[in-house]
This record gives structure tokens, sequence and C-alpha cells, in this order.
């Protein structure tokens, strides 16, 4: 069983190798990531059965997810986890033993580490009427990792403060039901009551989120504009572009420890390999995994 073979391997990591207790929970989180993965195609392996096939799989899987170094660092805790059950016999053959960490050239876009994003925020000058909206923009982009096409959509009729859940119309016009977090929500709380409601609105506009001070509603080049130059100001070099904070959102949920499903879920992301596998989740349940796992939560609450 899996349990059983993932705390013989922490034992292991603790008693033999001297880990510190941070190092065996992040090797413990990439293997429930391989076993989140096996549950999520409906597999039925125990580990003695995952094939190279199988791994070869899961990180094309996260390569939709996630940049290359997360991807390299998950396929490391999965080496040292069955060259133990090899080395204990528990296996006949090591299935990552041929397998080779992902290309960097080939990464996802960069990610924005925690303190960045914070600098972003922190950067905004909210006394400007664009000051305030785009501190609502870039919190709606990282509290729930929404594609800048979904962003520019979202409409007055979307949001579900009540509960902190957006309606989020995606690729394909499939909607979905996103949780956004308690500072977001604040922020465009903020935004609708101070800002917006001094916008003269264009008709046919009136109920579209986010607008310019035209009063008509934002192009995918102006959030680009927006999120660029918030970064340069605060003297971040890295390229930076909304996918930056649907990528690093994504990322810091994953390395954090957040369920495959949740993620996946909330990025309305279907791979080839997942279409029509995983289960819509209880929406309680997507909410406890940003609260839990996302760091701007995190540092909120704490």
């Amino acid at each position: 069983m899996w349990s059983v073979s993932i705390s013989s391997f922490e034992n292991h990591l603790k008693l033999e190798k001297g880990l510190a207790a941070n190092s065996v929970q992040a090797y413990r989180r990439d293997i429930e990531k391989l076993y989140q993965y096996i549950e999520l195609r409906q597999l039925n392996l125990l580990p003695q059965q995952v094939t190279e096939a199988v791994i070869l799989d899961f990180l094309q899987y996260l390569a939709d997810l996630v940049e290359a170094s997360s991807q390299s660092r998950i396929l490391s805790g999965l080496k040292s986890f069955f060259n133990y059950l090899l080395d204990n016999k528990e296996i006949e053959q090591d299935p990552t033993l041929f397998v080779s960490p992902p290309r960097m050239s080939k990464k996802l876009p960069e990610v924005l580490e925690f303190p960045d994003i914070e600098k972003m925020l922190a950067g905004i000058d909210l006394s400007t009427r664009e000051g305030m909206r785009n501190r609502a923009i870039i919190e709606t982009l990282y509290s729930t990792g929404i594609r800048v096409s979904e962003l520019i959509h979202l409409k007055l009729t979307d949001i579900y403060e009540e509960i902190n859940f957006l309606k989020v119309t995606g690729k394909g016009n499939k909607q979905r039901i996103v949780p956004i977090g308690t500072d977001a929500m604040k922020y465009i709380r903020l935004y609708i009551n101070e800002i917006r409601c001094n916008v003269n609105i264009k008709k046919g506009e009136e109920n579209y989120l986010f607008l310019n001070r035209l009063g008509t509603s934002l192009s995918r080049i102006m959030i680009f504009n927006i999120v660029k130059e918030c970064a340069e100001a605060v003297g971040i070099t890295k390229n930076v572009s909304p996918h930056t904070f649907r990528h690093s959102f994504a990322t810091h949920l994953l390395e954090g420890g957040a369920d495959l499903r949740a993620i996946q879920e909330m990025l309305g992301h279907e791979s080839i390999t997942t279409v029509e596998i995983y289960t819509h989740l209880d929406r309680e349940y997507l909410k406890q995994m940003i609260k839990d796992f996302h760091p701007r939560e995190s540092f909120t609450k704490g």
C-alpha cells in the first residue's frame, strides 16, 4: 500500500539520512502528487506496479501546470523514493531510472517569488483611480489563477462576495466557479465602491467589472501593460506578464501541498491525459485549498 511505503520511506529519511522535518515533508508531498495523479487517472496502481510510462505521463501532466524546475524537483523526490524501494527489494525495477528531468529551455513562463508579488502590490499608488483598479486586478490574477482573457470578461454579476467565489468563463465558453482570497475580494469591493461608481460608463459596458477611464472594458494589451509597469516600478527585471501570476498561483499551491485535482479545477485546465477524467470538487474544498496553501492567504491570516 502507498501509505505503508511512504511511511517507511519517511522513517528512512529521518533516521538513516537525518533529514530535517521540512525536507521529509517535501519528499512526502512529491510522492503524494504521483499518488493523486494515479487516483485521478483511476489507474489503481500500487507502488510496485508503477511503470516508466506512468512516470512520463505524470511529468507531462505537471508540464501543463508548473515550470520545469518544479517538475525536476518532484522527479528528484520520486527517484529517491523508488530507489529506496528498490534497495529494500520492494520493487524489482526502478520506473524512474531512465527518466530525465525536463529541459529548462522548454519551461513555462517564469514564476514570481512571493516577496516579489508582495513588492509589486505594495508599490501600487492607491491614491490614484488607476492604482486602486490595478491593485484589484493584480490581486485577482494571483488569488485565482485566471487567464487574462477571463479577467477582462469578468462581470459584476459574476461576483459572489458573500461566499468569496467568482464565476469565470473560460475557453470554449465553459464556466467554472473559482474561490477568491479575502484580500483580493476586499480590493475589488474598494474599487467598485470608490472608483468604478464614479466612471461614466459607456452603454453596453455597464456589467463589466474592470473599466478604463473612458468607461469601457479593458483589453488584453492594457492588462499586459499594467502588469509590466507595476513590475518595472519596483525594479523586478523578470519578464512579467498576466500569465506569470497564473503560473505562480499554480506553482505556489503545488509546492505548498495543494491537491492536484483542486489546482486543475481552479485553473479550468483540461490536458490530453485528463479530459473528462477528474471529477468536479466541492466548492468548500476548493476554498479550503486557497486558505491552506495560497501564500497570500497564509500571509494575511498570520
